[in-house]
């Protein structure tokens, strides 16, 4: 964790705010953890700028037809998961990289246009992949729960009401139609991949168009459930020191229920249903190790229909809704990233 900022009581309310609502003017969020606003403002733009904290805008590839996600689980021969896991957060085609202990090495998420291309990409484009000893490829199908959804639970239901947006999807989405976003709409969305928080003024001087424009585009996009804020940070800067991603296999009458019932756990940061061995795809956090053992009996144990838990605690995660972040938990300034420029949208019509 960086030496630049220590978190305070108040610093962890902040980011529980931004996680809450991302895009949240200082004023709400001191309103809703019951802060001076000066204070709440200098703290807050204090973990922007250590770059311990940050807000990205995400587009929903499956609703606006860029790609489909898959979850791959990848061991690796003894000594190579770090090299193997920087060769895949170095990939474009990587949103989410990490190394975890258990019974494999790498976990990594792809987003690509079809399930296809994950063969070509680890058999041809993958630096190192004699290092790869097995592969485990699953498509997701239906998330319950994103991470944008998620609630630290540091805060109490009168700051959520005050801090969540309103008209906003949440839960597990089932699009039927994919949105084709204009020329204009891809702009003012990697602009806002790069700075989450940046302000109408900001977004309409980037991207050529007027302050009210760029204000009905975001919302616009917001309201057909094109795009989501994310606010990044590691776990630890808030308390919650045990990160994990939890496998499961259902039997799939119980698929739905369980599904449901592990979005609304309190540890869930993710939750996702999924192709192959593994059906269901869990992101969950602790505030120490003596609470695995509660959550494995209590939480895992209770739900129905459960053939198998795999857990893999993760030990270092380097990529994060396509952001690279560094071993000190900072977001990397240096990040290069399609994902993060202005894309043809002609190359993502399907």
């Amino acid at each position: 964790m960086s030496e630049t900022v220590k978190p305070s009581g108040l610093d962890r309310n902040v980011v529980a705010a931004l996680q809450l609502n991302g895009r949240a003017p200082w004023k709400q969020v001191a309103r809703a953890i019951e802060a001076n606003e000066s204070t709440v403002a200098r703290r807050g733009q204090q973990l922007i700028d250590s770059r311990l904290v940050g807000v990205t805008g995400v587009l929903d590839h499956l609703r606006c037809g860029l790609g489909i996600s898959l979850m791959v689980r990848l061991r690796c021969r003894p000594g190579t998961a770090s090299s193997v896991a920087r060769a895949l957060a170095d990939l474009s085609v990587t949103r989410f990289v990490t190394v975890v202990t258990g019974s494999i090495d790498v976990v990594a998420e792809f987003v690509v246009a079809d399930h296809r291309d994950i063969t070509r990409v680890l058999a041809e484009e993958l630096p190192g992949r004699d290092d790869i000893v097995e592969t485990e490829s699953m498509v997701v199908v239906r998330k319950f729960s994103a991470f944008e959804e998620w609630d630290t639970g540091l805060l109490g239901p009168r700051a959520s009401a005050l801090l969540r947006p309103e008209g906003i999807p949440s839960g597990h989405r089932q699009w039927q139609e994919t949105e084709q976003l204009t020329e204009q709409e891809f702009a003012i969305a990697a602009t806002l991949a790069v700075d989450g928080r940046a302000t109408y003024a900001q977004i309409a001087a980037e991207v050529g168009v007027s302050e009210s424009t760029a204000a009905r585009r975001v919302e616009s996009l917001v309201r057909r459930g094109c795009l989501r804020f994310r606010t990044l940070f590691e776990a630890p800067l808030i308390g919650l020191d045990v990160e994990f991603m939890q496998w499961f296999t259902v039997e799939p009458s119980e698929l739905e229920n369980v599904g449901v019932r592990l979005a609304a756990e309190p540890s869930t940061r993710y939750v996702s249903a999924t192709t192959g061995r593994f059906n269901l795809c869990l992101h969950g956090v602790l505030a120490g190790y003596g609470d695995l053992y509660h959550y494995m009996t209590a939480v895992v144990g209770a739900l129905p229909g459960v053939r198998t838990a795999d857990m893999t605690l993760q030990a270092r995660t380097l990529k994060r809704a396509w952001i690279h972040i560094n071993p000190d938990g900072t977001r990397d300034p240096d990040t290069r990233n399609p994902h993060l420029t202005r894309p043809d949208p002609r190359e993502h019509r399907t």
